[in-house]
């Protein structure tokens, strides 16, 4: 019987680990370590950004996080590492490497989960303004030790240039179309993302366009949610405005309530449509601590149930910044067969689970499907199937009386093609 019960559970392992999930975030870290005259040791206390930013992690448990506005040391870097990031048991974050180029007074980082990611490379391009940062990482597929072949994703940093007058303007085009033309000399697509406080008030703006729309369109990059407009001081956007979260300053925070999206996460053709392993998973991207009823105010005036409070306080007063997030799916069986699933596109859901399991199914093809919850011996507990072909399919799960433990959904559609998910039900 234990031989049994072994086999069962290491062919789901097997079928589950054929995918994973990687959490995306930025954040403007607002002067984090460094001084100027505006922010301060008193006005900017590192001690108190410290407590703000660990409550913000403990929330978001980002796998990789990209940083701008930190100080332009490695110690500072190494300490927001040991201070924020492997606190409280936790002790699988590492970082990449500290560079300034451009010599500029702040700099970027980019930290990830260990556990699941490896760094591969990292380069440095030098701007008038600051450095954009390159780094390429690879995912830990369950089988690398055998194949020694995973999937990749390159995150590009940046922290554009600051203003609105004609020069800032121009200087944000350059430094955007640099990021381009370097690319463009790679000569191929990959799984990229570009990402940070571009600065920038309207989509119109070329240095935008640069990556929307460039000559080469092997390097072009898209906005996750389709929200291209004027995002400056237009209520339409206001559920994803990311500053400033401030309406009174303390002489460090930028003010005026929240009014324009600065931050952002765009993504390569490759990682939205999922042809190198690597998938945008579709309604994952957001605004941490936005609800949309903040137009022009406090993070905190009045009710702000997007996040918990101490979320939102720690917010408020970790920089005048909201973070962006988004959510990857990952195809680990590249190095086995190098075919992914043709089927299914993305499989979305709550885990773990506490009631009835609502799920969203997207499909590459319209197509009948057979739904099933399997318990961890191996037994189907519940089994449906769907009445009409469609490329979304919707379903709630009756998983309410399930005992708590560990499931498996698997799907599976008409030429018998399947995808396994483990889940939790709490």
């Amino acid at each position: 019987m234990k031989k049994i019960l072994s086999l069962v559970f290491l062919m789901f392992s097997v079928l589950v680990h054929a995918q994973d999930t990687v959490k995306v975030m930025q954040y403007n870290l607002l002067y984090y370590g460094q001084t100027s005259s505006f922010c301060t040791t008193t006005n900017n206390n590192e001690t108190a950004k410290d407590g703000y930013l660990r409550t913000i992690i403990k929330y978001a448990k980002p796998d990789i996080f990209t940083v701008n506005e930190i100080a332009i040391s490695s110690t500072q870097h190494q300490h927001l590492l040991n201070n924020c990031l492997n606190v409280d048991g936790v002790t699988y974050y590492n970082k990449c490497n500290f560079s300034n180029q451009s010599s500029s007074d702040l700099s970027n980082e980019l930290y990830f989960n260990s556990e699941k990611l490896g760094f591969s490379k990292q380069v440095n391009i030098a701007t008038s303004v600051r450095d954009i940062n390159i780094y390429k990482l690879y995912y830990k597929s369950w089988n690398l030790g055998n194949t020694h072949d995973t999937a990749f994703v390159t995150c590009i940093i940046m922290d554009l240039k600051a203003g609105s007058t004609a020069s800032d303007i121009a200087d944000r085009a350059t430094e955007t179309n640099t990021l381009i033309n370097y690319l463009a000399t790679l000569g191929v697509k990959d799984n990229y993302m570009v990402m940070g406080d571009f600065n920038v008030y309207s989509g119109t703006e070329q240095c935008y366009q640069n990556l929307l729309n460039p000559t080469n369109q092997n390097v072009k990059f898209n906005d996750p949610i389709n929200q291209v407009g004027d995002w400056h001081g237009n209520y339409s956007y206001a559920a994803i405005h990311t500053q400033s979260t401030h309406t009174a300053s303390s002489g460090c925070y930028v003010t005026g309530g929240l009014d324009d999206r600065f931050d952002h996460i765009m993504i390569s053709d490759y990682i939205r449509d999922g042809a190198k392993h690597v998938l945008y998973f579709t309604g994952s991207y957001k605004t941490i601590g936005q609800d949309g009823h903040h137009f022009n105010d406090s993070l905190t005036y009045g009710v702000n149930n997007s996040a918990p409070d101490s979320v939102i306080q720690a917010l408020f007063g970790m920089s005048d910044h909201l973070p962006v997030s988004l959510m990857l799916r990952i195809d680990q069986t590249v190095g086995v067969n190098n075919v992914a699933e043709p089927t299914f596109l993305n499989v979305v859901f709550e885990n773990p689970v506490e009631a009835d399991m609502a799920v969203t199914i997207e499909l590459s093809v319209k197509e009948k499907l057979t739904v099933e919850v399997i318990n961890i011996l191996g037994q189907p507990v519940y089994s449906a199937m769907t009445t009409n072909e469609s490329s979304v399919v919707n379903m709630i799960l009756p998983t309410k009386f399930l005992d708590k433990g560990i499931y498996f959904l698997k799907i599976t559609d008409s030429k018998n093609n399947c995808t396994v998910r483990k889940f939790v039900k709490e």
